[in-house]
């Protein structure tokens, strides 16, 4: 399932990465990689806040959806 689906305080670990080649790098560049535990900190009006590797990074839900976990 894509990470918009979790809700705030949940965590998973991520599974696929979609998108483009830049569009993961870009991801993984900010700590998310396959394997990787996320964990929703907030979501509101398009954007969401999670932790990933000891930082919090926000995230439009479009990019978001292609983070599978």
């Amino acid at each position: 399932m894509p990470l918009t689906m979790l809700r705030s305080g949940e965590a998973a670990s991520i599974r696929r990465i979609g998108g483009k080649d830049g569009s993961k790098r870009f991801l993984e560049n900010l700590g998310f990689t396959v394997g990787e535990e996320v964990k929703v900190i907030s979501s509101n009006n398009g954007n969401i806040i999670v932790q990933v590797k000891d930082s919090r990074v926000a995230v439009s839900k479009g990019i978001a959806n292609k983070i599978m976990v």
